[in-house]
């Protein structure tokens, strides 16, 4: 089983953005000695729970703080973004790095409506929704295939070359599934978001050219499972909380007081989510299911605990336990 991990760099109650960055860079160097494949940051956008709003930015830290460890995106949100300047950004990634980096693409905003209008260059009216025609115009100049006569056709000379990333496609639905079989690029679906994803994987499997498969899971391992679940507690009050509702990671004992407050089973997920959480033994089972369920090439974890040094042991029991 490969397996790899996806940071939302989340900040903890009482602690800053940037510890949680820093915490990001240091969690990178104990994957690496673990044995993990790829490091991917997130991006998310005004919000108090997670720091990663700039995943290029981080990528460059990790590299540099790292020696064999893929690093990337999970992912970049194109709609924000013109391609030809996320295909030079990453460029210069993969000239400082080699081959090292991950480029994966994503629709989604990433946040609210408001901080999408925020982000957005010009705010006299909505961007439009042509995600494929974006993803086509990054691949053409990644892969150096502008058609000659299109107008920006020589501006695919890279300032990193012969640097590159890695394109991969994100997602969480059926029409992302068929957008990466098309584009013909590595999939990775978001679990964590909509644990019913497998018939999506499966038809990409079937339709892409040279299907490659990664699937991301929420995950909390510790050494009982009582443990565990106490530690996920700091997480899982984000799927019970008002929808909006912002703020940093709570310590478990705080997360396990609201719960009770609220006459709510802090064990009970609710209806449509997914959670690996227990012991290691508990935990690689489920890792084992989603991966038969799926058939997925490679595994992806998402871990969000309060303590760092409890998120970096949640990795080490299940790269100890594979």
């Amino acid at each position: 089983m490969q397996l790899s991990i996806l940071d939302q760099s989340p900040v903890p109650e009482g602690s800053t953005g940037a510890d949680a960055l820093r915490n990001s860079v240091d969690l990178a160097r104990h994957a690496e000695r673990l044995g993990y494949h790829r490091y991917w940051v997130a991006e998310h956008h005004g919000t108090p729970v997670l720091a990663s709003s700039t995943p290029e930015v981080l990528i460059a830290a990790i590299a540099s703080a790292t020696t064999r460890l893929r690093v990337g995106s999970g992912g970049v949100m194109l709609p924000h973004y013109s391609p030809f300047k996320v295909a030079e950004t990453f460029s210069v990634l993969g000239g400082l790095f080699g081959d090292r980096i991950d480029l994966a693409l994503g629709r989604a905003s990433g946040t609210d409506p408001l901080t999408t209008r925020a982000l957005q260059r010009d705010r006299r009216q909505p961007a439009p929704d042509d995600f494929p025609q974006q993803v086509a115009e990054l691949l053409a100049y990644v892969q150096d295939s502008m058609p000659p006569e299109h107008p920006f056709a020589r501006l695919t000379r890279l300032p990193g070359s012969p640097g590159h990333a890695d394109p991969w496609l994100l997602g969480s639905s059926e029409q992302s599934a068929k957008w990466a079989a098309d584009a013909g690029l590595p999939y990775a679906f978001a679990d964590f978001i909509n644990p019913k994803g497998a018939p999506f994987a499966h038809r990409y499997r079937r339709s892409c050219r040279s299907p490659r498969l990664m699937v991301a899971v929420n995950a909390t391992c510790a050494e009982t499972d009582d443990e565990a679940w106490r530690l996920a507690a700091s997480n899982m009050i984000f799927s019970r909380v008002p929808r909006g509702t912002m703020f940093p990671v709570p310590p478990p004992e705080k997360a396990l007081g609201w719960f009770a407050s609220q006459g709510i089973d802090p064990r009970s997920l609710p209806p449509g989510e997914r959670a690996l959480i227990g012991s290691p033994a508990t935990v690689i089972a489920g890792l084992r299911a989603v991966q038969e369920e799926y058939e997925a090439d490679e595994l992806m974890i998402v871990t969000i605990v309060h303590d760092h040094e409890a998120r970096k042991r949640s990795y080490e029991w299940i790269a100890q336990a594979i």
